[in-house]
């Protein structure tokens, strides 16, 4: 008789026979879940018809093949090779999942052989080897199979019995659709909602800073009183008292040198890449999941690992392939500046290799892959722009991983000002000069004539040197609402959902469950918000719909678990006690059968509105005028989906950068210090005059920056 692999994905199926050859017999990939749980109506005919009850069977909910794309055919391959073999490994994810993809496929088709476990977190031929060469026997890994069916089992009761109680209950009359409810869409609704109206809530508060030039010696530098949140100048008259004492002060300077080293940012795992490319380009969470996985299995392509990474550390068997990754990229036109000549390998969870921090994580961090570098040039030929983009983001970020620290020295400036009937006002600067660009070099080499720092450069200074303060003036400054979502920063909060949760015990737990939805699921789940009119988007940014207030007003009214974040930790929780022996799975099951319950007679009971799903949010205005908060309450009074659109620019300036980051943001008169000393840096650089109003003028300073920063 003979043995057969399974493994989750073809990827895995074709690594592992590169890594072990046929020493340990047939392998054949699976294409994630081949089977799916029966729908209610194929339980009891009686549920065909919509009602307010839960959809729970005696029972569990028996498989069914998926008969869609190629997954029949590979279910029938598995069968036909298992008919045959009286031993089979699984080699799928190493996670709740992974188990049961595998697991669930020798179960509907009856095998009753032997069953191993071979388990890995990276992909590479050493460790793929190391894994079967210390193979488990499977049913070590029941209490991990017990809780993955909970967790099916539980979602598919839950999510259904509710949203077709919220259809039945919440929907208008007359309006056709289906309320979805879920465990991880309606929590991921209530994110994006509350954030809306934390927005429109927000009311600015004016406050002031005084900014003076200080001189001395070597030459001259920005100086700002600013004190912090609690402590904020309200009143102009305070402001200007404080500028007319700092007006042709002469004292000493208190100066503080350090120098100070930068290590180099995480690799990426799939929400981080998401984050960067929602900031940088706007791209979705789908798109960017969708460019990423061009990379990984496109035709002729496979130029980086798993996307789908939970992850963002490497193994330790992955330090070998340091050089040879380094030395292939840094052939690249792009990277061919680089000077790498002693790769930095950093261990431990405060590093990028390390075991530990992968322990029950199914894939590493997203880098290139270490087996296509012997034509990587012909390969990048095949890529369009989005994937080119994309491949050299990941590629700095596996170099900058492997590069030096930055190492900066830092001065901090302060003097003391003495102001009549006040308490002294301390002005401060603070200056940062790169003693050796590390890691940031990676960065620098791809658009050079990006300033590295922004700070200003200070002249040289030492403790207690004298220095005059002069050109005093007030800046009037304002404060922000929070900003709204872009879909990666949407799927970022998701996985920090913990920070939307007070109980320490769950907020821990949530944290440990790196929060709500999978890398590999929440993209879907927001397209799928979006498909039922509960979320739009605005340029990048996405806001709730009309219908999406109504729903998440509506459910925190009657049924709030429905919308907290912290459900799910309770489910990891309960999830545990299978995990650890503590609970049966069935009484799990149950325990969550019956908390729908609950849920369904609230929503019932205490439901006081309906949801139009037709309503569509009103259009955005096209104008570059910003809205401010007083706009939009004005505006919900007429519609409660009245929002801001941000202002967007083309210019590649820090002014045009630093204006369009926040909806509310109203244009100050006077250039921010980042601007001023930018500009600074950038006369000093270019040999160029600086305009006589740039210290006080915004536009003036914008301009000279617009001209020369190109």
């Amino acid at each position: 008789m003979a043995t057969l692999i399974i493994t989750e994905k073809a990827s895995q199926a074709k690594d592992l026979r590169a890594a072990l050859g046929a020493r340990f017999g047939q392998i054949l990939p699976a294409e994630g879940h081949l089977l799916r749980l029966a729908e209610p109506e194929e339980i009891n005919p009686a549920w065909k018809n919509w009602s307010c009850v839960v959809l729970e069977p005696d029972g569990l909910y028996p498989t069914r093949v998926v008969a869609r794309g190629n997954k029949p055919a590979k279910l029938r391959a598995i069968a036909s090779a298992l008919s045959a073999c009286d031993d089979v490994i699984l080699a799928t994810d190493c996670d709740r999942e992974g188990q049961l993809i595998g697991q669930e496929i020798l179960d509907h088709l009856g095998y009753r052989g032997r069953v191993r476990r071979a388990l890995f977190t990276a992909q590479d031929p050493k460790t793929l080897q190391q894994a079967f060469a210390r193979l488990k026997p499977n049913a070590e890994m029941r209490p991990l199979y017990e809780a993955a069916v909970a967790r099916q089992q539980a979602d598919q009761i839950f999510n259904l019995s509710l949203t077709r109680t919220a259809t039945k209950t919440l929907l208008s009359p007359g309006v056709r659709g289906v309320i979805g409810i879920g465990r991880v869409k309606t929590p991921t609704l209530a994110i994006v909602c509350l954030r809306e109206l934390e927005i429109r809530s927000f009311r600015p508060e004016d406050y002031f800073e005084v900014v003076a030039t200080a001189t001395v010696e070597g030459g001259s530098f920005l100086m700002r009183h600013a004190p912090p949140p609690k402590m904020r100048i309200k009143e102009r008259a305070q402001a200007e008292t404080i500028a007319n004492a700092a007006g042709g002060h002469k004292g000493p300077l208190g100066v503080l040198i350090d120098e100070k080293r930068q290590a180099p940012p995480r690799l990426f795992d799939l929400p981080s890449l998401q984050k960067t490319c929602g900031q940088r380009w706007g791209w979705t969470a789908d798109k960017t999941l969708s460019v990423a996985q061009a990379l990984y299995d496109g035709e002729g392509k496979k130029l980086i690992t798993y996307p789908r990474a939970e992850a963002r550390y490497l193994s330790e068997n992955q330090i070998g392939d340091v050089p040879a990754i380094v030395a292939a990229l840094t052939r690249l036109r792009g990277f061919a500046r680089l000077e790498i000549a002693a790769p930095v390998v950093r261990r431990g969870k405060s590093g990028h290799f390390c075991d530990k921090a992968l322990e029950g994580v199914s894939h590493h961090a997203v880098v290139p892959n270490v087996n296509v570098l012997d034509d990587l040039e012909a390969r990048l030929t095949r890529l369009d722009e989005d994937e080119k983009r994309l491949f050299a983001l990941i590629c700095r970020s596996y170099l900058a991983a492997v590069m030096p620290d930055y190492e900066y020295r830092q001065t901090v400036v302060t003097m003391t000002v003495p102001v009549p009937s006040q308490i002294a006002a301390e002005f401060r600067a603070i200056g940062r000069i790169p003693l050796r660009l590390g890691w940031k070099a990676v960065y620098q080499a791809i658009d050079p004539d990006v300033e590295t720092e922004m700070e200003q450069t200070l002249p040289s200074l030492c403790d207690g040197q004298s220095a005059s303060l002069s050109d005093t003036r007030v800046e009037a400054k304002r404060t922000q609402p929070p900003p709204r979502y872009n879909e990666g920063t949407l799927v970022d909060a998701m996985q920090n959902a913990w920070r939307f949760v007070e109980d320490a015990a769950l907020r821990d737990r949530l944290k440990e469950a790196k929060g709500i939805g999978t890398p590999a699921t929440r993209a879907e789940i927001i397209k799928g918000l979006k498909r039922q009119n509960l979320l739009t988007t605005d340029g990048k940014l996405v806001l709730p719909t009309p219908a999406g207030l109504q729903l998440f007003e509506l459910l925190r009214g009657a049924a709030p678990a429905l919308v907290d974040p912290a459900t799910t930790a309770l489910w990891e929780m309960r999830l545990d006690e299978v995990l650890t022996g503590k609970a049966d799975y069935q009484a799990v099951i149950d325990g969550i059968a019956a908390a729908a319950r609950e849920l369904i007679e609230a929503l019932v009971e205490k439901s006081t509105g309906k949801v139009d799903l037709t309503i569509s949010a009103p259009a955005r205005r096209s104008g570059r005028r910003r809205r401010s908060p007083q706009d939009d309450r004005s505006g919900a009074a007429k519609s409660a989906s009245a929002s801001p659109r941000r202002r967007t620019s083309k210019a590649k300036s820090i002014a045009s950068a630093e204006s369009v980051d926040d909806p509310c943001a109203r244009r100050s008169k006077a250039p921010t210090d980042k601007m001023v000393a930018y500009a600074q840096n950038l006369a000093r650089a270019r040999k160029v005059k600086l305009p006589e109003a740039y210290l006080r003028d915004f536009d003036a300073c914008r301009r000279f920056l617009d001209e020369h920063a190109r």
